[in-house]
């Protein structure tokens, strides 16, 4: 969980109010959770009639952002003004103007998804030393920290779930976290009330993604040298191709085959070093132990360049002819072998 979006959102409990919030980044989850809480607590419904303005980006500009942010409330301690979209903003520096001498009675929210804004910009210097003013930024999150929030997620619900749920979905959902919350409000509406464990076979049958044949369980066969599963599995990518593209499966070795090459040459080979180090769960250090008596380090290199080798053939360099299935079929018997 983002500490700051936490910060901000007690302060906001407490009504303790910013002149002005500046919430920017490319990560829009948490830069649409504190947008709403603004928008649906700060003032009651009556406030609102006369005092709560949303505005658009691409559907206005910043000296009428500001002519709005200086009008006083109407029998109401603040005004909330929230521009959305404000990436669509032309000219966003010349709210420099309104920074420098805000309205102590206006919230004013400014929502810039999907983008940093320039830290040296004059308007990034303004906000950052501005006495009363929120700059928020909401970093995209790192695939190997996902399953971490998924699983923080589940607890903050009082669900737990069993260990590979969070690496399932983290493989096909990314680490787009509106999607992942989207997704998991879809399933948490299907299951039991009194059901307090999601299982894999729940990831399967609710959202549609297969406990058994995903890039995680072919990771799992191929780093412990299972080729019968390995073989189902690849079979079953190769007639549904739509939902394994050959490319997400080469991402997905390729990043286990170079964190298995890191493990190789840990001196310290400790779980909790080894956890911290290749930025993985505990729980999953047993599969690179594994892995790395099936792979020395010489073989690890090897199946890193075929692996790259197999990524351009994917993408049509020396290959005309052969489709994905083939060429995933050809990478996995040449890793295993």
């Amino acid at each position: 969980m983002n500490k700051h979006y936490i910060q901000i959102i007690n302060d906001l409990k407490n009504k303790i109010y910013k002149n002005i919030y500046f919430l920017h980044g490319d990560e829009p989850y948490y830069i649409d959770l504190i947008t709403s809480y603004i928008e649906d607590n700060i003032l009651d419904e009556a406030e609102k009639s006369f005092n709560q303005v949303v505005l658009y980006g691409a559907e206005t500009d910043v000296p009428s952002i500001i002519n709005t942010a200086r009008r006083f409330p109407m029998m109401s301690n603040q005004q909330v003004v929230i521009v959305k979209e404000a990436h669509y903003l032309k000219d966003p520096e010349l709210l420099q103007n309104y920074i420098d001498h805000p309205l102590e009675s206006t919230v004013l929210v400014i929502s810039y998804k999907y983008k940093k804004l320039d830290k040296r910009t004059t308007l990034y210097k303004s906000l950052n030393k501005a006495a009363n003013v929120e700059l928020f930024l909401s970093e995209k999150m790192r695939d190997y920290q996902v399953p971490d929030w998924i699983e923080n997620y589940f607890t903050q619900k009082n669900i737990k779930a069993e260990r590979n749920v969070s690496m399932i979905l983290t493989e096909y959902l990314g680490n787009d976290l509106s999607k992942i919350v989207n997704e998991l409000g879809k399933l948490f509406i299907t299951i039991p009330k009194d059901q307090k464990v999601i299982t894999s076979r729940d990831i399967e049958e609710k959202i549609g993604i297969s406990k058994d044949f995903n890039n995680f369980e072919l990771q799992n066969a191929v780093g412990s040298g299972n080729k019968l599963k390995a073989g189902r599995i690849v079979n079953h990518f190769e007639h549904n191709q739509k939902n394994n593209p050959i490319t997400l499966t080469i991402i997905t070795l390729f990043a286990f085959f170079k964190k298995l090459l890191v493990y190789h040459f840990l001196k310290d080979k400790s779980r909790n070093n080894v956890a911290s180090v290749l930025r993985i769960n505990p729980y999953f250090v047993n599969e690179y132990e594994l892995a790395s008596r099936n792979y020395n380090p010489k073989k690890t290199v090897e199946v890193i360049g075929l692996l790259r080798k197999f990524d351009l053939k994917s993408k049509g360099f020396e290959n005309v002819t052969t489709v994905p299935g083939d060429l995933l079929k050809e990478m996995v018997y040449k890793i295993m072998n």
